[in-house]
């Protein structure tokens, strides 16, 4: 069959299926893209071309969305992938120069979150013949290299097409990657221009239906012997449930383990929701923005069993959350994170290896006073949780009640909350009361602003049938909220909470605990007579904003305000925005659990001196943890 090599990548693209437990969907159901001179006669010729002829020969149509920034369509991606459980995703095209590399960013978030994702930058001219290219990266020792050599450090699988012939092992090798619960991840397709107009005849097995069958490794039966001894023992046991258990499907898994064994359950960011928050053995969050309830716990579990966690220092509190002698299980389908903090290594698949742990724990409980410390827990933090989330009663709503005015909504329609960075990830994860994992979507690997709308546009795209919510602060949405153009021209009902706390929230926090007197944080006029940024508010209208793009836009004052608007909001079949001013210095409950960030050793500030002694007396908890 002869074609271009671009069309052969999108005749591939649209045949390529995923199972998994007797399941099959397209791997690939759609791309993004916004086309340059590096791509639009090539990837963009041919999904134009797939789109013409599939009506009338049967081909199977790759659609195409038009994304309005690069980086934030490789965010869509990945809030679509993550809300399929890594099954499905979508490709990303762009071209060459700058297209390329504002993906690099979402690629980054990608790989760090385990997500799959399939990129496919424009490149230079593979024969060189035309350079020195537009947009063109000349290095005069390596005139082979491009800016997409970028993607290298964050993609499990790189690839340049310099050849057609190099296309088809680069294109299995990326579904095997996509489609590897432990490897997934980024996925990136260098295409140089000339190449993805080169013609080829291409072999017609080629483009026959593949299924990748996405594994459910069982555990080592020694390794999974050893795990339940040590288990067994244990008069403190507690299980951390992180992303892998709602990737592999093992929620009921989960749930069925700790109600037959009584061991409490902490969850990660990632994990949040697999078992409900209000279930008996439920710990709550755990780590630097977790609770009481489940630090306390783990200050003093002797044996902590891991599930598709990857330790991330919020997780552990940087490595201060647990006893000196705490020893660990990891059941993890990654052998690289099974390893993590001298584990007795359970690699297998979440699902698998909790159906096999609770066979081989068979008749055991954790000790009854284990878990009456569990109940006295809870009963101390309910009542701090319950007033933070309902407000103080102020003119201005508080950021931790406009957060659970959202949850209640969303809980009552089974909704989905999307976030990011800033305030609001640590104050979701200690205050969000969810009852399922697909309720709760917090980016929190790669903590990146601007995440929050364009991912809440993959999940919504993912999972039409639900209700879902991007929470936005004012710092993200000022890096990223084009994608609400995306949305409107697609047709879809997306519901963006914008809070507006008049700068920085989180890093403001964290610099003033840190001794810098939140220098640099705020939205403020430069001030000519302390000629620093700490002058009058400035006068951003970010409601204004959201309307020029195309958004229906609410605006309450108050919180039974906030409450009637959400509402409006989210029975419309428009894309709105429901705007709303918070107080930047209300405070929110503490963790009791420390997050390291390094304080100047030296210092003529005495808010620096004093925030240094502070940090020299919390590093002295920190462990190794081998």
């Amino acid at each position: 069959m002869r074609l271009t090599v671009a069309q052969a990548l999108v005749r591939f693209l649209a045949v390529q299926y995923s199972e998994r437990d007797g399941t099959r969907q397209r791997l690939i159901p759609g791309c993004f893209g916004i086309f340059g001179h590096g791509n639009v006669a090539g990837v963009g010729q041919a999904l134009l071309e797939n789109a013409a002829q599939a009506p009338t020969t049967g081909e199977p149509v790759l659609p195409y969305h038009l994304a309005r920034n690069e980086q934030a369509m490789v965010h869509a991606a990945c809030g679509y992938a993550r809300m399929r459980d890594r099954l499905q995703t979508l490709a990303c095209t762009t071209s060459i120069g700058p297209g390329a590399t504002n993906m690099v960013t979402g690629a980054a978030l990608a790989t760090i979150n385990r997500l799959p994702v399939l990129l496919l930058p424009g490149d230079v001219f593979a024969t060189r013949a035309a350079g020195a290219l537009l947009q063109e990266l000349e290095r005069p020792g390596e005139p082979g290299t491009s800016v997409n050599d970028a993607f290298r450090p964050v993609s499990r699988f790189f690839a340049r097409i310099e050849r057609p012939e190099q296309l088809p092992q680069a294109l299995l090798g990326a579904m095997r990657t996509l489609t590897d619960p432990a490897e997934t991840g980024a996925v990136t397709l260098a295409l140089p221009q000339d190449v993805q107009a080169e013609a080829y005849d291409w072999p017609d097995e080629l483009f026959a239906e593949r299924t990748w069958l996405v594994p459910r490794p069982a555990p080592d039966t020694t390794a999974l012997a050893r795990a339940a001894e040590l288990l067994r023992g244990a008069r403190r046991p507690l299980v951390v449930a992180g992303g892998g258990v709602t990737y592999a499907a093992a929620e009921s898994a989960l749930r069925s383990f700790a109600e037959a064994t009584g061991i409490p359950v902490a969850d990660t960011h990632a994990g949040k929701g697999t078992l409900p928050f209000d279930h008996a053995l439920s710990a709550g969050p755990l780590g630097a923005t977790g609770t009481p309830v489940a630090n306390s716990l783990a200050a003093e579990a002797d044996v902590v069993l891991g599930v598709g966690t990857r330790w991330s220092d919020f997780t552990t509190g940087s490595r201060t959350v647990f006893g000196p002698a705490t020893r660990f299980v990891n059941l993890n389908v990654a052998a690289f994170d099974s390893a993590k903090h001298g584990a007795l290594m359970l690699t297998a698949d979440a699902r698998a290896g909790l159906e096999a742990l609770t066979a081989a724990l068979a008749g055991h409980r954790a000790p009854a006073e284990w878990t009456a410390r569990l109940d006295r827990a809870r009963a101390t933090w309910t009542p701090v949780a319950d007033a933070a989330l309902t407000g103080n009663g102020g003119s201005a709503p508080v950021q931790t009640a406009v957060l659970g005015a959202v949850n209640e909504a969303l809980n009552a329609r089974s909704g989905t909350m999307v976030a990011a960075a800033g305030s609001m990830p640590g104050q979701l994860q200690m205050l969000w009361r969810a009852r399922t994992p697909k309720g709760y979507h917090v980016e929190y690997g790669y903590s990146c602003m601007g995440y929050e709308i364009a991912g809440a546009l993959g999940v919504k795209m993912a999972a039409p049938e639900r209700d879902v919510v991007a929470l936005v602060g004012d710092g993200s949405y000022l890096m990223m909220s084009q994608e609400i153009v995306t949305a409107v021209s697609e047709r879809i009902p997306l519901t963006v909470v914008l809070v507006d706390n008049a700068g920085f929230g989180s890093i403001g926090a964290l610099s003033e605990s840190l001794g810098s007197q939140r220098f640099g944080t705020a939205y403020r006029y430069r001030n000519p007579a302390s000629g620093r940024l700490d002058g009058d508010h400035l006068p951003v209208d970010l409601a204004t904003n959201a309307a020029s793009l195309g958004a229906e836009v609410f605006g309450p004052k108050t919180l039974d305000e906030f409450r009637a608007d959400l509402d409006k909001a989210l029975a419309s079949p428009a894309v709105s925005v429901v705007y709303v001013q918070v107080d930047p210095l209300a405070p929110a409950p503490s963790s009791g659990c420390w997050w390291d960030v390094p304080v100047a050793e030296v210092s003529a500030l005495e808010s620096t001196q004093a925030a240094r002694s502070a940090y020299e007396g919390a590093k002295k908890a920190q462990r190794p943890l081998l």
